[in-house]
């Protein structure tokens, strides 16, 4: 893996939601459900939420990459499983921040292609070797992507004793 690295901010991260937005609005697809990937997603589809009007908004969560680069042999659904009668006959936009390997958006689009009406996809980064071409993507690169939300270390991992507040002492 290169050691470059595509960088976004919190700022061009907005733009980049109104311009996803904005392919989604001009194909004409107006989705009753925006299906956002957690944890990414979830960044993801709030914008495209508010963007195009849609309130209805769900959560899968997918378990696949545990560290940079690293990740599980297969994407894998953890519970909560959306509700299929939620989601039934519904035309659905599925969210996430990045198609890598595509892995995890093809399960998400197998559970989908059963029970909606219509599924797509929107993602903010989208790389050529991912077996799920989507139907809306912000830009294309080969890089490992900086996300605001995942850059930095997280303030407290779970399952570790919270660290003695000195200050409030």
């Amino acid at each position: 893996m290169s050691d470059e690295r595509e960088n976004l901010t919190y700022t061009v991260f907005g733009q980049a939601i109104r311009e996803l937005a904005q392919r989604v609005a001009d194909d004409g697809y107006e989705p009753d459900i925006i299906l956002s990937i957690a944890r990414g997603g979830l960044f993801v589809a709030g914008g495209l939420g508010y963007a195009l009007d849609v309130k209805n908004l769900h959560v899968m969560n997918v378990e696949f990459y545990t560290g940079v680069g690293e990740t599980l042999a297969m994407p894998v659904m953890l519970p909560p499983v959306p509700n299929v009668v939620d989601l039934s006959r519904k035309k659905v936009l599925i969210a996430d921040d990045v198609a890598d390997t595509g892995k995890t958006l093809k399960l998400v689009q197998d559970f989908c292609a059963a029970h909606v009406a219509e599924a797509r996809s929107a993602v903010v980064y989208e790389k050529s070797h991912s077996l799920v071409k989507c139907d809306y993507v912000w830009k294309r690169t080969d890089q490992w992507i900086n996300f605001p939300w995942s850059v930095l270390p997280p303030v407290h991992r779970s399952g570790e004793a919270p660290k003695e507040n000195k200050e409030a002492l």
